[in-house]
């Protein structure tokens, strides 16, 4: 039994979602059998949490133990994290918090495997988010989508734009009102039955922007629910979002340069 305490107010399945990845793989089989009590009394719904709210899980062993996540590499200053797929970055930090001083650094989509870095102290922390403030950090994805790309390698430049009520993005090729630029590299790794494999590199880092304007360009990533298409997916049985955030580099000063020999790489395919 894992018992935690809601710090606001939020649902139930909100709440799991970012602070327990294992009882979010099991949540329709927690709430059919009450396996979850909030200020101890068994609940069979996602009721509204107040900050103060208690909530225990009651999981098997063999629930609890289903990996959200793997560490790739740790020091005492940061630990690189390979997330799984339908994990919320907020659950790997809550987890890692549950064990050890740890910092926030960037998050990966709920849906999207691969690499992610926590400090584990302050000035780690100034350390690695003036890197990615500086785009001093070397991130590379590799995508698995549908079609063909015009080139074996090229940048895209589009303009994106947030749309928070929807929770989604909306790509223009010029530039519209309240859309930001956005530049995506990419190079062609495989081709075959009419998939494309391919590697990114994001020269600017916005919301869902690899997902977007792949899909934006004809080349949706396979499995994508949100900015995939529906019928291709539906063909390829395609059921999870075939993009990992493969490749993680530093270029940081002073006392941590000395991870800028380091380089971390995803267990995970695009596949």
């Amino acid at each position: 039994m894992l018992q935690l305490t809601a710090d606001k107010t939020q649902n139930l399945k909100e709440f799991t979602e970012n602070n327990y990845a294992q009882a979010s793989f099991f949540w329709s089989y927690l709430l059919k059998n009450k396996e979850i009590k909030v200020n101890g009394k068994r609940v069979g719904a996602d009721i509204l949490l107040q900050a103060g709210d208690t909530v225990q899980y009651y999981l098997t062993k063999k629930q609890s133990e289903k990996p959200a996540f793997y560490t790739v590499y740790e020091d005492e200053n940061i630990l690189i994290a390979d997330k799984e797929s339908g994990v919320n970055s907020e659950a790997v930090f809550a987890s890692l918090c549950r064990e050890r001083e740890c910092y926030f650094i960037h998050r990966l989509d709920r849906n999207t495997r691969g690499l992610l870095a926590f400090a584990l102290n302050r000035k780690a922390e100034q350390a690695l988010l003036t890197a990615f403030k500086d785009k001093r950090v070397e991130k590379r994805y590799h995508a698995l989508c549908f079609g063909a790309f015009a080139k074996p390698a090229g940048v895209l430049t589009a303009y994106l734009k947030k749309h928070a009520e929807k929770s989604l993005v909306y790509i223009y090729d010029t530039p519209a009102n309240g859309a930001e630029r956005i530049i995506t590299e990419y190079k062609v790794l495989a081709q075959s039955d009419g998939l494309t494999k391919v590697e990114i590199v994001l020269h600017t880092g916005k919301t869902h922007q690899i997902r977007a304007h792949l899909a934006h360009i004809g080349c949706p990533i396979v499995g994508d629910m949100k900015y995939g298409n529906s019928a291709q997916n539906k063909a390829k049985n395609a059921t999870r979002q075939c993009l990992v955030a493969k490749s993680l580099r530093f270029d940081l000063d002073g006392e941590f340069a000395y991870l800028n020999d380091l380089e971390w790489s995803s267990r995970f395919e695009a596949e």
